[in-house]
């Protein structure tokens, strides 16, 4: 099933609609915006300069720049900051698809260090149809979400997992 079936057959949630606005926005600015509306929703984000390059429900890619602000003491991008590149872009995949009624939570990461990074890095997440057919069907849940992070090199620097749980948004039962 592609990414536009499995979207025909759900209505937007929260996040997708507010990012749908963003398409009246000239296409060479839209990432720009779409990096503000995001950074504001999230500060942590802001702070640390991250760049939503892609938002879908199936895939987000998230870039982040080798600047001194988010530089370890070898130059280059720190742990914490590869760490956030990942969370962010793990979490913003889970949150294009988690319904309006529910909150979705961080419940577990694992993160192996390989290679040292060069330049800017980019992560990408994925969730499979299947994975996006469930969390639309519960209010409760969780999912294990890939991710990948690459530098200007083409290298993968870590190897992370994460694991994703979703819950009701209401008060606790």
């Amino acid at each position: 099933m592609s990414d536009q079936a499995v979207m025909s057959d759900h209505k937007p949630n929260r996040l997708e609609r507010q990012l749908a606005q963003l398409d009246s926005v000239p296409g060479f600015a839209r990432q720009w915006f779409q990096s503000v509306v995001l950074r504001r929703a999230v500060p942590f984000t802001g702070t640390a300069g991250l760049d939503f390059i892609e938002m879908g429900t199936g895939r987000v890619e998230i870039g982040i720049k080798n600047e001194k602000k988010v530089q370890n003491h070898i130059g280059g991008v720190h742990a914490s900051a590869m760490n956030l590149l990942a969370e962010t872009a793990t979490g913003m995949v889970v949150g294009m698809n988690v319904r309006d009624d529910c909150i979705p939570l961080a419940k577990e990461l694992k993160m192996a260090f390989r290679k040292r990074a060069t330049g800017a890095l980019r992560a990408v997440a994925t969730l499979s149809d299947e994975q996006r057919t469930a969390m639309r069907a519960s209010d409760k849940g969780e999912v294990n979400v890939a991710v990948t992070v690459t530098d200007e090199a083409g290298i993968n620097p870590v190897e992370c997992e994460f694991v994703w749980a979703w819950i009701p948004s209401g008060p606790r039962k």
